[in-house]
């Protein structure tokens, strides 16, 4: 099997599938109350739609399980019942938390349909047994901006040890999550931020050095474990941003 290493994520799987972070720091398809429309007893389903940097914006399908071992197929739909594909099992992120079951996370980047509607998307999850099971999640299609004008800007040097980060507020987001990436050593992930709800993030004394060279992103989304629309409706990422701290 291969495991797919992603970020966003919720949004953190949304970075790690744009720019392979390590998948120990992302939290995908937790969202969301049991019982809800997303949960089925074989995992939990959510679609975004992403604005992804050099790329069109595209829809994010997800599949959360501890059942994988029993699951068969994996298919995704349009408000019309009309097909947008298959998920592939053999591609997945591993969630792994102390004293709780293995989790595996399969997602894949759809294409935007033609005559693509608001509505109810679904899945169809099929167990190797027989037995199918379905989930929904409401998707509003539309495009939520970039966060832009970030602090650190992208190629400064030696700038003064950094006490925070900050950016332009992105209209229709509710939310940010920050990635810090420690260039110097492997371009490492040294911070996952927790869900802001301003456009800045103060850093933690101690973890950018003088000398040091980072980079670090934004994803923005609308909402937050939503019932009705999941994790997040719609999403966004910023280009990478790399900079140099002043010995």
């Amino acid at each position: 099997m291969q495991e797919w290493h992603l970020g966003l994520l919720r949004m953190t799987a949304a970075w790690v599938l744009a720019a392979g972070l390590s998948p120990a720091s992302a939290q995908v398809g937790a969202g969301g109350a049991a019982g809800s429309v997303h949960h089925t007893e074989a995992g939990f389903f959510d679609i975004h739609v992403c604005n992804w940097p050099n790329q069109p914006v595209f829809l994010m399908a997800l599949f959360s399980t501890t059942r994988y071992k029993e699951i068969g197929e994996i298919e995704v739909f349009d408000p019309g019942n009309r097909s947008l594909g298959r998920l592939d099992l053999r591609r997945y992120r591993l969630v792994l938390n102390p004293g709780k079951p293995e989790k595996r996370v399969f997602i894949a980047n759809i294409a935007v349909p033609d005559k693509a509607a608001d509505g109810w998307y679904s899945a169809r999850i099929t167990m190797r047994a027989g037995e199918t099971f379905s989930a929904r999640d409401y998707v509003a299609l539309g495009r939520l901006p970039r966060a832009g004008d970030l602090i650190p800007a992208d190629g400064a040097e030696n700038v003064t040890l950094p006490k925070e980060l900050k950016w332009n507020a992105v209209p229709g987001a509710k939310y940010y999550q920050v990635f810090v990436k420690d260039l110097w050593d492997g371009e490492r992930l040294i911070l996952t931020s927790t869900m802001l709800d301003k456009p800045r993030l103060a850093l933690p004394p101690g973890l950018l050095q003088p000398g040091g060279a980072y980079s670090w992103r934004v994803h923005a989304r609308d909402v937050n474990e939503d019932p009705k629309l999941g994790d997040f409706n719609l999403g966004s990422l910023s280009a990478e941003v790399k900079f140099s701290v002043a010995p």
